[in-house]
């Protein structure tokens, strides 16, 4: 599963925004605001990873009550028209929160916005079992050769509670070069062979605390040279 977030607009950064008043007066505004292009813009990443992998798209938004969503709604419905071969469907936030429990292997692409997808992130990673586990890509422009600019981390940041511990998930991180791998550079194969030394990993046991809460844990560099191995 992928989940597509918008990142630069939305409640976080509409205005206007701030605490006014005193006392009983006191009263808190945030403004959830996007416009056409804005939603475009991510459709279309949305659309076009769908392209590579299962050809599903589902687009998350809250259009019951919200004006906005209403607008997300009409403008990935008519975006969806440009691409035939990919299947989309329309599900509210909170219908989509139950369902990534219930029954997760319904979604391939899920598409939304800045606060929803802030959210239903991280109820991704329990799916995978620990936070540590996700990579993540915030994806710019595309260079004319089809590469995308983008920053890669772990979903997590950097997880400073634990920082010189040896004991962090870096299978998050390694992940996040795999994106990078893939989406910047174009290696798809060398992206693969990361991925499925991953895989062997997992499949060995041989992970930090965070997936492995009874018996011995393996370290960060323990795992680390174990994904080494496992593409060696």
């Amino acid at each position: 599963m992928i989940i597509v977030r918008e990142l630069t607009g939305g409640i976080y950064y509409g205005t206007p925004r701030g605490i006014t008043g005193v006392g009983a007066e006191m009263r808190a505004v945030n403004t959830m605001t996007y416009t056409r292009p804005e939603i475009e813009r991510v459709a279309r990443m949305a659309f076009h990873l769908a392209q590579t992998r299962r050809k599903k798209v589902t687009s998350v938004d809250k259009s019951n009550v919200l004006e906005n969503s209403q607008l997300w709604r009409q403008v990935v419905r008519e975006m969806g028209k440009d691409y035939p071969e990919i299947k989309l469907d329309h599900m509210l936030v909170d219908n989509c929160a139950m369902q990534l429990i219930l029954n997760p292997k319904r979604f391939d692409i899920v598409l939304t916005e800045n606060m929803f997808g802030d959210i239903l992130s991280d109820e991704g990673a329990v799916l995978a079992g620990s936070i540590g586990m996700l990579p993540s890509a915030s994806i710019g422009d595309r260079r004319p050769s089809g590469a995308w600019v983008g920053l890669y981390e772990p979903v997590h940041g950097s997880a400073p509670d634990i920082a010189g511990q040896n004991k962090a998930n870096p299978l998050g991180a390694i992940g996040s070069v795999a994106a990078m791998m893939s989406y910047s550079f174009g290696l798809k194969e060398e992206a693969a062979a990361v991925e499925t030394a991953i895989e062997a990993v997992l499949e060995s046991r041989h992970v930090t605390a965070d997936l492995r809460p009874s018996g011995a844990p393996a370290t960060t560099e323990q795992v680390g040279l174990a994904v080494c191995a496992a593409i060696g």
